[in-house]
């Protein structure tokens, strides 16, 4: 089966942070998961990302919510990997979420996801 589209490719289980989340607790999850940025979600959707770059700048005790990013790119399960790997690369960020019809987070497709699927 050919992997040509967001849904084929994301990682389904992704690991977020609420709002509210403390910067150093959101950094302790970054390390132990062996990931560069973290959705952060509220009720369901995703409202921005806490990139490491913006963990380096924040203070540990500050709420994510006031070091995330918030501009937010994000593409539904039917992007082409072709469409994702532009955005990536237009906006130079390193993942995009995934979200449904209604908004809601459903995956995450990172660069080394994109890079597998050439594979």
């Amino acid at each position: 089966m050919a992997k040509n589209k967001a849904e084929d490719i994301m990682t389904k289980d992704v690991i977020t942070v609420a709002p509210k989340t403390k910067v150093k607790e959101a950094i302790k999850l970054m390390v132990k998961k062996e990931v560069s940025g973290l959705p952060v979600v509220d009720k369901g959707k995703v409202v921005g990302v806490l990139t490491e770059a913006d963990a380096l700048a924040a203070r540990t005790t500050q709420n994510v919510e006031s070091a995330m990013t918030q501009r937010v790119y994000k593409v539904s399960p039917d992007a082409s990997i072709k469409s994702i790997a532009a955005t990536l690369k237009k906006n130079n960020i390193k993942r995009v979420p995934v979200v449904d019809k209604a908004g809601k987070l459903v995956g995450i497709v990172s660069r080394r996801d994109i890079l597998a699927a050439k594979l």
